[in-house]
Formats: structure tokens, C-alpha cells, sequence
């Protein structure tokens, strides 16, 4: 069944329709406006129903009348424009894009800004955020992520609760605002990442089940229902999926996208749903002759994700590092619980620089088990690292960013282990300038029953972590609208300052060639002995770089290894430009193959070695 899925305008107040059924023997279209009229679909192989018909233009509502089962909205739904409930309508997928000269960019100049639209900007829309691309543009982001947009149910949610995967959440825009968002994104120069979820369904207005065997029992998810992705009647499933994947790309534009969750995917197929996933991804982007990326979420730490398909791997382009947020985490906050109990030594940190995975098949206290294979292969640009996002912000008890925790000397020292890293650097809204909102769970569902389930839920996720106080309400409206961030913080006091350290540390990695060089073997990564400093080496050509990050409590008076030649400092945070308590380290030195340095805590320094010394 070559048909496109879902509800397709023709023209000429023509629409065509296909759905998958399997279980029912016979359906129609009940077009509920603008005149109320019954078409009935023919069925075809596969469990197919299609039909096109007369009378039915852009804006007719819908639904689908399936026999002995009642009437529910197109599981492959492009538009809900009264929630998840309420019928379909049909869209006019014409839109004037004005990016036909854009194709992409390098999967190594990622500088990746991740957004929630509800909460980026007053108005908690596509549109609303377009006002700030000039300010990302200017910060030295290349590219906007956008959390899931999938409809989901009320007005308030993270967009893991999605059940429409190819319907624009109505109250951040709908399909148009999107288009708007992703065209604005591109004249600015800014690729345009997009989460999306294939591993579970939301639970509120999920009646795909009604359909057919989009899920399985035989396994489980955190989450609810697993996908039938390896069963009887699972190639259907995993096409709605795969061109999902497509449609954001062919009607969007979309430049990358990250696959939430990979390790609530099961597939015990020969031919992995994953590998099929990133396989077709690869191609279209191929005959679109644009870069286009699929990035994947996983806990695993398998490098299977990464490897490529002719090896047995899954062929994604890169992947999110849980173990380079969590040592970064644990050596600066102090927490050792939950997850971070496996955290919290300088050794940790070096090897996630040098590496990637810290736990590559080492035993884990957290999971009572070895964890993870090696990626000392795998390349650094195959990395996607952060020391804050949503899930590590919103899934603590009080959504404290890192701003809530440490003071300024620790922020900077964060945002230069992200940002002067060879991998791919992200940052989460307002992280720039230390906004001070919390990222909390909200949710707007409509059942008081699914309510209580998801507040008693998130009490039970806190058990292994030492936090005592009680989780704020998500359903509460206050509860998101906390979590609003306030860009005009950037303009005062030490919030301007960490704005303009973030946008120099940019500003180097962008122009420096030994720091804009993403390759694990031009960098070396140590410690001095009873100390937490670590001490970078990274290189291009005949032009070096130092690092050095005391991420300890106390001054190191060390003799610190540089090449013999001539040395400038391009980056001290303890200067006073940057709120610091004043520096000792001299602008330029020269070594004859060590310097003795005073390095006090929390601070990091860059210095940069000329050609030939």
C-alpha cells in the first residue's frame, strides 16, 4: 500500500484517505463540516482502507467511523485543532518557504540550544520564539532543538505525552507556526533539531489501539505500552514511524532529529527497527541533497547506536552522553544519590573527555550491574554532551537548574568543560545566563483518575534520590508557568557576565582551530596527582592549546606541563571581567616545557601556543 497515510488534499476540493484497520471490516469518513456526509473507504490489502472524494476542502473536520467500534480521530492526524478528542482536520499543506538555498550544516558546527515552547517565551509559541533567533544567532548557536510537538493532551505537557505523531500541537501554532519557525530558523542560518518519540504513545485521547496492534504485551516501557515493533502486523507500525521520520523532514524541513529514548524501543527482529529507522533517514537526505542527522537518547551506553550498519550497528549519526552530564553533575553539586552514586571522582570526568561512556562495561552501584561497552573508537563528533537539559533539570524533585546549586565560579567552570569539549555542545534555555526558573513535570490532562496516577508516579521516580520535600503538583497551572524563563535576567549583574563568558567560550571553539577540531586523537586529557585539576592538550596542525579546569575546593600550585615556546592566555575565569576574584596567571609566558602555575578552585584557564612555538 503505496498510499500516503492520513488525510491528503488533492485540490479541487478533492481528499484522498488511508488508514490502517486491520480488525474491522469496513470504515468511512465522517466529514463533519463544512456539510455533515458519510464516504465509505474501500478496503485494500494489508488492512488497508482508502477512498478519494469530492466536496472536501482545507479546514473539513473528520473523523473515522470504523464498524462495531465507534468514531475517532485519524491516528495519523496532520491537525487537531480542538485537542485530542476532538476530529481531525484536513490542512493545505502549501506553504512559502523561502529557504531553497539552504542545506544545512556540518554535523561538527552543531552548537545545539534546546527549547521547550511552552515555557521559552510569554506567548509559549512557534512564533513567539522566532523574535529570539537573532539572540542565539548572536550568542554563536547553530542550531535550534525543539522539544516534542506531537498533539498532546491540554495546553500544558513536556510533549512526551504525545498521541498524534504527525499532528503540530494546536496551542503552540499548529503545522503553519511550525513552518514559520523552521523558515525563520533558516534565513538566520540555524539548523532546526526536532525530539520525537517512538517508543510509547501518551496515555490521554491514545486510541490507536481501536485501529490496530500498535502495541504489544509482550513487553513493558516506563511509560505504559511498549510498540509493536517485531510482531505480527508489525511492518505497518513501524511505517507510520518511519515516515513520521520523513514528513518532518520533506514538509518541515527539519534538519536533525533526536529519537527520544532509544532504550524503550524493543525489536527482536533480524532487521532492527532502529537500523531501518536511520537507513531511510540517510536516504532521503540523500535525495533531498541536504544534511540532514538522526540523533538518538539511549541509557544503554552501546555503542551499536553509533556503529555503522554494514558492522551491525543502528547507523545513527550521534548520540546524547548521560556519563558526561552526570560526572560534570557529581563534581560540582557534591550529590551522590540516585544515579550520581556512581559519580563524583576525577576520573570519571577524564575518561568521559578522552572516551565518551565512562561505564563501558564497568560494574554500576546505581544499576547493581556491569554497564555499557567501550567507545574509545567511536568518534568525538558522534557525541552530543551537556551539563544541562530538560530531563536532568525537570526530573529532580524541584526542577533546580545548576544555577539553584553551585555559585558563578562552578557555572563557568561548566560551561567551559561543555563548550571547549570535541564534542557536539548543548545547552538548555536560559542556561546562559543562569536563569534561576526551575524546569518542573507539568501535565493539563482532563482525567482526574490519570491525574492522581501521574502525581503518585512521580512521588515513587524520587525514592532512590535523598530528596525530602514533596514534588510541586504537575497538574497545577502554577507549576508551569514557575517555569517560564525571563531572558531579561541576562542584562543584570553576574547574569550578564556569565552571558558574555558563554558567548566568548563560543566564540573560541567557532574560531580556534585547535578547538573547533573534533577528533579524539588530537587531545590529550590528565590530572596532576592528589589534585582536581585536569589538563587538557588539543591541537591542530602546528597551533596548541592548554586547558586547565581545577574543579576542586582548593588553590593548585602545580608545574604544569606546556611545550616549550611562547604562551598567551586567551581565557581566565578568574579574571575580574568575568565577576572573579582577580588572576595570577601572567598574559603571555614562556615555557621551557613546564610553568609553575597558582590555579585557584573552581576556575579554568585556556592558553594557546603560536605555529612554531
Amino acid at each position: 500500500m503505496n498510499e500516503r497515510l492520513g488525510a491528503t488534499h488533492l485540490g479541487n476540493s478533492r481528499c484522498r484517505f488511508c488508514v490502517w484497520a486491520p480488525s474491522i471490516d469496513s470504515a468511512k469518513v465522517h466529514v463533519l463540516s463544512p456539510a455533515e456526509k458519510l464516504f465509505p473507504l474501500t478496503k485494500k490489502e494489508r488492512g488497508y482502507f482508502a477512498g478519494v472524494f469530492d466536496g472536501i476542502s482545507p479546514g473539513s473536520l473528520y473523523l473515522y467511523s470504523l464498524e462495531g467500534c465507534g468514531e475517532y480521530p485519524d491516528p495519523t492526524s496532520r491537525w487537531q485543532p480542538d485537542g485530542v478528542h476532538a476530529p481531525s482536520q484536513v490542512v493545505d499543506q502549501h506553504f512559502e518557504w523561502e529557504d531553497d538555498q539552504w542545506r544545512g550544516i556540518e554535523k561538527a558546527d552543531y552548537i545545539i540550544y534546546e527549547i521547550h515552547v511552552g515555557t521559552f517565551t510569554p506567548e509559549g509559541t512557534f512564533e513567539g520564539a522566532i523574535k529570539h533567533l537573532e539572540r542565539l544567532k548572536s550568542l554563536g548557536i547553530t542550531a535550534l532543538e525543539i522539544m516534542p510537538v506531537a498533539q498532546f493532551p491540554g495546553s500544558r505537557n513536556w510533549g512526551y505525552d504525545g498521541v498524534y505523531p504527525y499532528a503540530v500541537q494546536n496551542t503552540y501554532g499548529g503545522p503553519t507556526g511550525l513552518k514559520k519557525l523552521v523558515n525563520a530558523c533558516h534565513c538566520a542560518g540555524l539548523a532546526v533539531v526536532l525530539d520525537v518519540v517512538y517508543n510509547h504513545l501518551g496515555p490521554e485521547g491514545n486510541y490507536l489501539a481501536k485501529f490496530g496492534p500498535y502495541f504489544t504485551n509482550s513487553y513493558r516501557t516506563p511509560w505504559g505500552a511498549a510498540m509493536n515493533f517485531d510482531g505480527p502486523d508489525s511492518d505497518e507500525v513501524r511505517r507510520l514511524f518511519v515516515e513520521n521520520a520523513l514528513y518532518w523532514l520533506d514538509e518541515f524541513h527539519i534538519d536533525a532529529l533526536r529519537v527520544d529514548a532509544l532504550h524503550g524501543i524493543v525489536d527482536q527482529s533480524a532487521q532492527p527497527f532502529l537500523q531501518e529507522l536511520a537507513q531511510r533517514v540517510h536516504e532521503r537526505a540523500s535525495q533531498l541533497q541536504r544534511q540532514i542527522f538522526i540523533f538518538a537518547e539511549s541509557d544503554l551506553n552501546d555503542t551499536r547506536v553509533l556503529l555503522p550498519q554494514t558492522t551491525g550497528g543502528y547507523g545513527f549519526d550521534a548520540q546524547w552522553n548521560d556519563d558526561f552530564h552526570h560526572s560534570v553533575h557529581a563534581l560540582l553539586t557534591g550529590e551522590r544519590s540516585g544515579y550520581y552514586g556512581d559519580f563524583g571522582e576525577i576520573e570519571h570526568l577524564i575518561k568521559a573527555w578522552q572516551e565518551g561512556f565512562v561505564y563501558s562495561g564497568d560494574y554500576s552501584r546505581f544499576r547493581r550491574r556491569r554497564h555499557g561497552n567501550s567507545s574509545r573508537d567511536v568518534p568525538a563528533h558522534n557525541f552530543v554532551v551537556a551539563v544541562q537539559n530538560h530531563d536532568q533539570i525537570g526530573n529532580r524533585m524541584l526542577g533546580e537548574r545548576l544555577s539553584q546549586l553551585v555559585p558563578i565560579d562552578s557555572l563557568k567552570l561548566a560551561a567551559g568543560l561543555v563548550l571547549l569539549s570535541p564534542f557536539i555542545p548543548l545547552l538548555f534555555m536560559g542556561e546562559e545566563w543562569g536563569e534561576t526558573a526551575p524546569f518542573l513535570y507539568f501535565i493539563s490532562h482532563s482525567d482526574p483518575d490519570l491525574v492522581e496516577a501521574v502525581r503518585h508516579g512521580r512521588s515513587e521516580e524520587f525514592a532512590g534520590f535523598a530528596w525530602q520535600q514533596e514534588p510541586p503538583d504537575p497538574q497545577d497551572e502554577t507549576t508551569f508557568l514557575r517555569c517560564k524563563i525571563h531572558p531579561g535576567l541576562r542584562e543584570e549583574g553576574h547574569h550578564r557576565t556569565l552571558y558574555d563568558f558563554y558567548r566568548e567560550l563560543i566564540r573560541l571553539r567557532k574560531g580556534n582551530p585547535s578547538l573547533a577540531c573534533l577528533d579524539k586523537r588530537a587531545s590529550e586529557v590528565g590530572n596532576y596527582d592528589g589534585t582536581e585539576v585536569m589538563h587538557v592538550r588539543r591541537w591542530s596542525n602546528e597551533e596548541e592549546v592548554a586547558l586547565l579546569f581545577n574543579i576542586g575546593k582548593d588553590t593548585a600550585s602545580l608545574r604544569v606541563s606546556l611545550a616549550p615556546g611562547r604562551w598567551r592566555k586567551l581565557v581566565d575565569s578568574a579574571d575580574q571581567r568575568w565577576d572573579g576574584p582577580g588572576s595570577s596567571i601572567p598574559e603571555v609566558m614562556s615555557s621551557e616545557g613546564a610553568v609553575p602555575l597558582d590555579i585557584p578552585s573552581r576556575t579554568l584557564f585556556v592558553l594557546e601556543r603560536g605555529k612554531g612555538g
